[in-house]
């Protein structure tokens, strides 16, 4: 297979394969955490979860991070990223540890959110540096197969890192708090992974890693203002177009998460430990999309161009999701799970491409973490939408079909775009 093939010639790059190895444990460990929240959250018998509710815990969890995101960008651009991938990591592991005291306590709702919401600012930390680290690690030539390849196999690795929660919260122990310990231990992994890379190896140069932090600090306005000025000049006008698709693409998917949770909890079945099985079935389906996505986004974004491809990826989703989302029916939405997450994961290697190939490396941080802060708030916002149109068992027609018109018109957008 190409894709087998691909990953041979990047695993020869010896900083790719350390930073592989980084990113599929800390990946792996939030797909456990996220899967042991939702299931404290959503799952638990005694909670009557309404989509307002799911909707509050994405906004606490998530809406904060927008203050720090831009903070955290002027940082990655001056802080080793490989500090920040080892003192990231051991801080996530110990709050992790902090979240499964707090489920084991009687403690309020409130200090179980702030301990969640530090987790999850950490992690988007991390995962931009992550992402602006990869082009210090492979050359020009072969950095669309490693946009294709190592997000992808992150994302497949938080999907199994779901499917192993899944197996420790129904089967080893029945204990959201002893899930949440999995995850600790491996974020606990991933930073000890990152001390095999040198502190030089994945930037920033020099020349920034030398300012000051509290002057860089200071500046934060007028870093960003510079990176949002960067990446409006005319050579960098495709990397603004794709970053405002894949944000409205996130917010379709947001949405549809949120149906997917109460249609698992209410809808398609009748105990918490048949919706959760089925939340897990439907989140592995979509990792198989995912997969698909890494195999034919190098062909395909090669010979189209990154742009068309998100176009073809937001028609796709456009047409598949109604007709398969409509019946809400368990086999029709396992279905409308593989296409979203093809479609999905497609758009992002084309965007992250975009942007990776189009912003310069001093600038490369900040534009990640605005990247970052428009996932969370359009998956806020979509998550407030969603509470607003979803009945109590998560069937909602016109949220289908609203879902449905965003999609295409981002497929229309940049299409529009690309014949400029």
């Amino acid at each position: 297979m190409a894709v087998v093939r691909d990953l041979r010639v990047l695993l020869r790059f010896q900083g790719f394969r350390r930073l592989l190895a980084v990113r599929l444990l800390s990946q792996g460990a939030d797909g456990v955490y996220q899967v042991a929240l939702a299931a404290y959250v959503v799952f638990s018998p005694e909670k009557q979860t309404s989509a307002a509710a799911v909707a509050s815990a994405m906004a606490v969890l998530l809406l904060p991070y927008s203050l720090v995101g831009p903070f955290a960008g002027v940082l990655l651009d001056r802080w080793r990223r490989r500090q920040v991938l080892l003192y990231g990591s051991l801080l996530r592991a110990l709050l992790a540890s902090a979240t499964a005291l707090l489920m084991l306590s009687p403690a309020p709702d409130w200090l179980f959110y702030v301990s969640a919401l530090c987790v999850t600012a950490v992690n988007r930390f991390v995962l931009s540096g992550l992402s602006a680290a990869l082009p210090r690690v492979v050359d020009a030539e072969r950095l669309v197969i490693a946009n294709s390849l190592s997000p992808t196999a992150g994302t497949l690795a938080a999907t199994a890192g779901g499917g192993l929660a899944f197996v420790v919260r129904l089967v080893v122990a029945d204990s959201d708090a002893a899930v949440v310990l999995v995850a600790a231990a491996l974020y606990l992994c991933a930073g000890l992974t990152s001390l095999s890379m040198a502190r030089e190896l994945l930037g920033p140069d020099r020349t920034l890693a030398r300012v000051r932090i509290g002057t860089a600090l200071t500046g934060t306005v007028r870093e960003l203002v510079a990176g949002v000025r960067h990446l409006a000049a005319p050579p960098r006008r495709e990397a603004a177009w794709a970053l405002a698709a894949m944000s409205l693409m996130r917010f379709c998917y947001g949405a549809l998460l949120v149906m997917l949770l109460m249609l698992c909890r209410y809808a398609l079945t009748t105990t918490t430990d048949d919706g959760l099985a089925l939340l897990g079935l439907a989140l592995g389906v979509s990792g198989a999309g995912f997969f698909a996505a890494a195999v034919v986004t190098p062909w395909t974004a090669g010979r189209l161009g990154p742009g068309r491809w998100i176009v073809v990826c937001a028609g796709a989703a456009a047409l598949l999701e109604p007709a398969l989302g409509l019946p809400f029916a368990t086999a029709p939405l396992l279905a409308a799970a593989f296409v979203l997450g093809l479609t999905t994961q497609g758009a992002k290697i084309a965007t992250d491409t975009i942007v990776q190939s189009s912003v310069d490396d001093g600038f490369r941080g900040r534009i990640f973490s605005v990247y970052d802060v428009l996932f969370n708030v359009f998956f806020v916002g979509a998550a407030a939408v969603a509470a607003l149109m979803l009945p109590p068992d998560g069937r909602s027609v016109p949220l289908v079909i609203t879902i449905a018109v965003i999609y295409a018109a981002v497929a229309v957008a940049m299409a529009r775009f690309g014949r400029q």
